[in-house]
């Protein structure tokens, strides 16, 4: 006796990414919220337990539990069992690094932070601006007892930072009012600079030393000198500082660490191509 053979229609699974919910700027929401889980996972290496991730990051943990899975099979994170934490994983970092290959100066930049590294005994770093942010590329590490308060990788605001404010420096008064509307002044520290008309005093300190300070405005204990770094067009690609504890970059030493850092942001614009701008 013949059979009767049900033929099964083959259905193509539906796909869900046109269907998820937007966020309010027109992203898709699963992937605003991976990226968020990323960016908070990059903010400690000490790395997070999966209910403190959910805390920070302000979801559901079976909503972090599940992206987490789909992170993990990526390599942007990875599990440690032993700890029970979740930490930014190897793929991350090879994403993140072509942003550092992009701007190809950095490797041209290693032996000028070296040599500012060793001239101040310090930590030299080198970062560039990015949507108003600072970014630390590169950096050589000091010999001597270091905290560091930014990461290679890490953002911070311009106003709070010497590299910051070393390139605020070269912007004109109502570029540097732009950035304060959008950013605002944060009080990180006692000392930190929160009155616009404060900061452009001391931005126009900046212009006539040509170097600027970080005086413990981010972070109690800590000091950055920095300077920066212009391209052809005599504006700024970059800028360089070295960081250090108050107790090592005391006031004596400022004026001489900050001629220190500006001559060598000026040897590494010349290596560049770069030219310095005309005094105003």
């Amino acid at each position: 006796m013949r059979k009767n053979v049900i033929r099964r229609r083959t259905v193509e699974p539906r796909s869900t990414a046109d269907h998820e919910p937007e966020t309010r700027d027109g992203g898709v929401q699963s992937v605003d919220r991976a990226l968020s889980i990323l960016e908070t996972l990059a903010e400690d290496d000490a790395g997070y337990r999966l209910s403190d991730l959910a805390i920070r990051t302000g979801l559901s943990t079976s909503t972090v539990h599940r992206l987490l899975a789909t992170l993990e099979s990526r390599r942007f994170v990875r599990f440690d069992g032993a700890e029970s934490k979740w930490h930014v994983g190897s793929r991350a970092f090879t994403v993140g690094a072509s942003f550092a290959r992009r701007r190809n100066f950095s490797t041209q930049a290693i032996p000028y932070l070296r040599k500012l590294r060793d001239l101040t005994r310090e930590t030299a770093n080198l970062a560039v601006v990015d949507d108003e942010f600072i970014i630390v590329l590169t950096r050589m590490e000091s010999r001597e007892i270091m905290r560091s308060l930014t990461q290679v990788g890490g953002r911070v605001a311009m106003v709070t930072s010497g590299v910051g404010k070393a390139v605020l420096a070269t912007y004109s008064d109502e570029d540097v009012g732009a950035v304060i509307r959008h950013h605002g002044m944060p009080r990180l520290t006692e000392k930190s600079i929160v009155r616009p008309s404060d900061l452009f005093r001391e931005l126009e300190k900046i212009r006539k030393q040509g170097f600027a300070l970080d005086d413990e405005e981010a972070c109690m204990g800590l000091r950055c000198i920095a300077a920066v770094v212009y391209n052809d067009c005599a504006e700024p690609l970059a800028a360089i500082s070295v960081s250090g504890m108050t107790s090592r970059l005391t006031d004596q030493r400022l004026p001489e660490i900050g001629q220190i850092v500006r001559d060598v942001a000026a040897e590494l614009t010349a290596a560049l191509g770069g030219v310095l701008p005309t005094p105003r």
